[in-house]
């Protein structure tokens, strides 16, 4: 029965084929008319700078890393932490000198008329001085030919004639303590034509400089003096008294 079935399908199959020759019928290929064609652009396939130097670099291969050297790190480090110092101490030291140099050129000290010729005679830049000492009774003088006042300055060794322009205070007394601030300046033929002929300011005048004082502050007596210029008026005090009782036991004898 089977085989009856499968005979007849055969026949079957092979009576459809006539009608279907295209199945067993190979496509006809496709023929494109022959067209000419330009010569390929060789340049697109050379390849680009960049593109050469990207495949260098990629060619490449990582270098080791270099091993460090610690002692020589800390060495280097040491120098630089050294020469920071140095530098830093350097400019710290330059401007403690340049301070200290502005604050001695404006630095005045108190000095007797003794000292201060001294020191003007060693170093005639350095001539702003402080000057205490007495005032030398009968001294004080305006002259006619000045607007300037003028009066003499004593450590009862050293006589120096003052000019001050402008209003002495009230408590300035001749025989009694001051204290002038100013400069020491040599004598001028202008200035000695109007300085007083004054008998008692001569030995001032016998000088070759005079102090012109820009302020004027007076005492009321050698107790409100500076101490250095009391000490050194007391000397002077004491080394007059000892010369004199030397010039009386040599005329006695």
């Amino acid at each position: 029965m089977a085989a009856r079935f499968i005979l007849r399908r055969t026949s079957q199959i092979l009576r459809s084929i006539p009608k279907h020759p295209q199945i067993f019928k190979s496509p006809k290929p496709i023929l494109h008319p022959l067209t000419p064609t330009s010569p390929p652009d060789l340049s697109l396939l050379s390849p680009s700078p960049l593109l050469l130097r990207s495949l260098s670099t990629l060619r490449r291969t990582p270098t080791r890393p270099k091993k460090i050297d610690i002692g020589a790190k800390a060495r280097q480090m040491q120098n630089r932490r050294l020469w920071t110092y140095a530098l830093t101490f350097s400019c710290i030291a330059g401007f403690v000198v340049i301070v200290l140099n502005q604050f001695q050129d404006q630095l005045v000290f108190y000095l007797t008329p003794s000292d201060a010729m001294e020191k003007f005679a060693e170093n005639p830049t350095k001539n702003k001085f402080r000057l205490g000492g007495l005032v030398l009774e009968g001294s004080v003088a305006q002259p006619a030919a000045s607007q300037e006042m003028e009066f003499v300055i004593t450590d009862l060794i050293t006589d120096i004639l003052v000019r001050y322009k402008g209003s002495l205070p009230d408590l300035f007394r001749e025989g009694h303590s001051v204290v002038v601030e100013g400069f020491i300046k040599p004598f001028s033929d202008e200035v000695r034509k109007e300085v007083s002929t004054k008998a008692v300011s001569g030995k001032a005048r016998g000088l070759d400089c005079f102090f012109s004082a820009t302020e004027v502050l007076a005492k009321h007596d050698e107790k409100y003096m500076p101490q250095e210029v009391a000490a050194a008026i007391e000397k002077n005090k004491k080394i007059i008294e000892a010369n004199q009782e030397a010039a009386k036991v040599a005329a006695s004898s």
